[in-house]
């Protein structure tokens, strides 16, 4: 398939720059993968939309305020982006300026508080960085760091909380499971109400899931890895729903990308961890979840590809085009769309 079948127009204006004062008052596109129906509602409309019996699937990681302002010798500013832990205080960043943060540069970041050695650059120019500090690192960077935001959003968040999902725990994402930033704890509690299990999955999202595709032929993309876990409690939770002839309903790409990483021919889980480099598109079989939650996704994407996978190409599109005509807010702090 080529990626420009996955185009779409949409203006720039529909990119969603802030999240609404109230998370479960974004609208959500009801799309019918047999039929491609559509239907307008809105997210807090959700626990009637499922099923007894159902199971909602959620990613609990929680985002790193992986994004680090400091200073370098003479005074200059530099930025780095923490990308992936190496282990005994190593990580692998982003740093701009590039040119000015050569392997053995001193960097310091909250007049000291903490400070860092740039020991080498990694394969694609990033930068391997050894950090200095006492403590504990990640209530550090819990004071001294700042949301790493999507490059399609230019506005400052006024409240790092918007940017994490209510139930987030396991730390380690650069980027938030957006899906889930429509959940509200109230929510979350009619839909228990309802008998609808929710079984917690962790994925940390990496900052390739904003990388574009390049190649014409989308086969010949080489998808990012990233590193997710299934509990042997939710694997249960799940293997329970399938045999009671309930649906999996998974929140957000990456609940469904964990679940099809570890799921067996027959669909069933057990307790798994490890890195998933799965890239689901058209043709791709489903083996475990019956149902999806997403946001609306870039054009070309690797996210709208996989969303295609479950609903056929021609309706996803339709559907964009829909939403494009109805005024939906797209992307991180738009609006959502459940296919089912």
């Amino acid at each position: 398939m080529k990626k420009s079948d996955f185009y779409f127009d949409l203006p720039e204006a529909q990119i969603a720059q802030t999240p609404l004062q109230q998370r479960d008052q974004s609208r959500l596109m009801r799309l019918n993968k047999t039929t491609g129906e559509l239907e307008h509602r809105h997210f807090y409309e959700l626990p009637e939309l499922l099923r007894e019996g159902d199971c909602l699937v959620i990613n609990d990681s929680r985002v790193l305020p992986a994004r680090l302002i400091g200073t370098r010798p003479g005074g200059g500013l530099v930025e780095l982006l923490l990308l992936k832990d190496l282990g005994e205080g190593r990580w692998e960043c982003l740093s701009r300026p590039g040119r000015k943060t050569r392997p053995g540069t001193e960097l310091s970041f909250g007049e000291g508080e903490l400070k860092a050695t740039v020991e080498a650059v990694a394969e694609g120019g990033n930068r391997i960085v050894r950090f200095h500090y006492e403590g504990i690192f990640l209530e550090i960077l819990e004071r001294l760091g700042k949301m790493p935001l999507p490059p399609y959003i230019r506005e400052e968040l006024q409240d790092a909380e918007r940017y994490q999902t209510v139930y987030s725990r396991e730390i380690g994402s650069a980027a938030a499971p957006t899906a889930g930033l429509h959940f509200t704890e109230e929510l979350l509690q009619q839909i228990r109400d309802r008998g609808i299990a929710i079984a917690p999955v962790t994925l940390h999202v990496g900052l390739g899931t904003f990388r574009p595709v390049k190649e014409d032929e989308i086969e010949a993309h080489d998808m990012h890895a990233e590193f997710c876990m299934i509990s042997a409690e939710s694997a249960r939770i799940i293997n329970e729903t399938k045999r009671r002839g309930g649906r999996v309903v998974a929140v957000g790409t990456t609940s469904c990308r964990t679940l099809e990483s570890f799921a067996a021919e027959d669909g069933s889980l057990r307790e798994s961890a490890g890195w998933t480099s799965i890239f689901i598109y058209p043709g791709y079989r489903f083996r475990c979840i019956d149902a999806l939650i997403t946001n609306f996704h870039l054009p070309e994407s690797t996210l709208i590809m996989l969303v295609s996978a479950m609903a056929g190409r021609e309706p996803v599109l339709n559907a964009y085009q829909c939403a494009v005509r109805e005024g939906y807010r797209f992307f991180s702090f738009g609006d959502a769309m459940l296919i089912e």
